[in-house]
């Protein structure tokens, strides 16, 4: 009977097939534990894979972790590979990340799904107090309001949030009126992404940051069933997140040194500007430091001849970029500018759903996606892809936040030109602890999901 089932596995061994062959036998040693294990031949490559290694050579289960000989009672039989090897397929078709789709589909590497459990969803306001008063051009304030989201599945808690700064023009009561209109719970299986997001977007226009806060919460709960943190499941290196700049606000010159002073750590300053006093806040920056700053005008410039000679200056002071230097709605002078420009021109206020992208490519440099204006992780991942297309330059931003939607940014650190991932650092209050700012640099935890842990409820 062994001599009949090794012939019928060399006799496979010589035939092309798409799907690894599996065979059972104690003939077959796992050479981690000694016992009776599991051996696959790669249907189509010849090659013998010994799951006991951890690493299958199919190409489609290459670098995959499979638990699978007698010592973990876990060896899949061949139903239920022939089943995992048609999810991968499907996923690759979609061009899902095979990640996402495939880890539930081996036993014990990944929580499986509760039968008859839906989505369950809560939310409160949490407002954020900010450790100094926060100038821009148009406005200054202490507080930002925040709604604080819990996503649970199977007693698995995701985390989000929705932050509101003014120009959003979301509030409290709205985000919380969007949020109590939702039914997640018709949703049994959590891995439905686009479904779910879709049907949340569907709800009503708008809402950007609301909509964000259930985006990230299902994100951070569908990283922790796969145990990994969504850096990882979309392949990204974590070493090629870039350093993150740290805002100096439009502030009295006293407060201004006293926040370059803070800033020490950090490679890059992000500079508010618009107002009267611009050169007079660079002067003193560079007057404490040569590191490179990049300017944020917040739309605070109305002459683009005053605008272009401000841009030169700048060019001249180690500055790298001009975020919004103009009012969103000055398109044609947006296009002036950037076919004069001495500094690339990034779209902020301008920018807020993917399919503003295409037509901004005329006006500006590049892009700063920011959670709050894209609806989350799921279209801002789309929004670097699409740029990038474009031969735009990519920069990640964020609110005023809690370390929730700013580690959450911070998953997609790696693909991005420029960060701007300082706004966890801006309050006196934060519930949780993720991503680390390491010597300036964006530096992502090794934790499942978006990479926080609740510290305070």
């Amino acid at each position: 009977m062994l001599f009949q089932r090794n012939a019928d596995v060399k006799a496979r061994k010589k035939r092309k097939h798409l799907f690894c062959i599996i065979r059972f036998s104690k003939a077959h040693e796992c050479s981690a534990c000694g016992k009776g294990g599991v051996r696959a031949f790669a249907g189509g490559l010849g090659k013998l894979c010994n799951f006991a290694k951890r690493k299958c050579c199919s190409p489609f289960f290459a670098g995959w972790r499979i638990r699978g000989c007698a010592k973990t009672n876990s060896i899949m039989d061949r139903r239920s590979f022939i089943k995992a090897t048609g999810t991968a397929l499907a996923a690759a078709a979609v061009g899902v990340p095979a990640n996402a789709e495939m880890r539930g589909a081996f036993p014990g590497t990944m929580r499986r799904e509760k039968a008859g459990g839906g989505l369950k969803l809560s939310f409160f306001p949490y407002e954020l107090k900010l450790r100094h008063a926060f100038n821009l051009a148009k406005f200054s304030r202490t507080t930002t309001p925040d709604v604080q989201v819990v996503l649970e599945y199977d007693g698995v808690k995701g985390y989000g949030e929705a932050s509101m700064p003014p120009y959003l023009g979301e509030s409290v009561d709205s985000v919380t009126k969007f949020l109590g209109s939702l039914d997640l719970g018709q949703f049994k299986d959590p891995f439905r992404i686009d479904d779910i997001l879709g049907y949340v977007d569907s709800v009503a226009p708008k809402n950007s940051a609301a909509k964000a806060s259930v985006d990230i919460a299902l994100h951070d709960l569908l990283g922790k069933l796969m145990g990994q943190p969504w850096y990882k499941i979309w392949g990204l290196s974590p070493e090629k997140a870039p350093c993150t700049s740290f805002t100096i606000g439009i502030d009295k010159p006293d407060v201004v040194r006293q926040k370059v002073e803070e800033a020490r750590p950090y490679k890059i300053l992000k500079v508010k500007m618009g107002l009267d006093n611009d050169r007079e806040t660079v002067e003193i920056i560079r007057s404490m430091t040569d590191v490179p700053i990049c300017v944020d005008v917040n739309q605070g410039w109305n002459d683009r001849e005053q605008a272009l000679r401000m841009i030169d200056w700048l060019a001249e002071k180690n500055c790298l970029f001009v975020e919004q230097p103009m009012p969103k709605e000055r398109f044609d002078d947006m296009v002036w500018l950037k076919s004069r420009s001495s500094l690339p021109l990034i779209a902020d206020e301008a920018f807020q759903r993917i399919g503003d992208i295409t037509r901004l490519a005329e006006a500006y440099d590049g892009i700063n996606i920011k959670l709050m204006k894209s609806t989350g992780l799921h279209e801002a991942y789309k929004m670097v892809v699409l740029a990038r297309a474009l031969g735009m330059k990519v920069m990640l931003g964020c609110m005023t936040e809690t370390s929730c939607a700013v580690s959450a940014a911070a998953q997609l650190a790696p693909l991005v030109d420029f960060a701007d991932l300082d706004g966890n650092l801006l309050i006196a209050n934060d519930r949780f602890d993720g991503m680390k700012i390491v010597d300036g640099k964006v530096t992502l935890a090794d934790k499942p999901g978006i990479g926080v842990t609740l510290i305070k409820k």
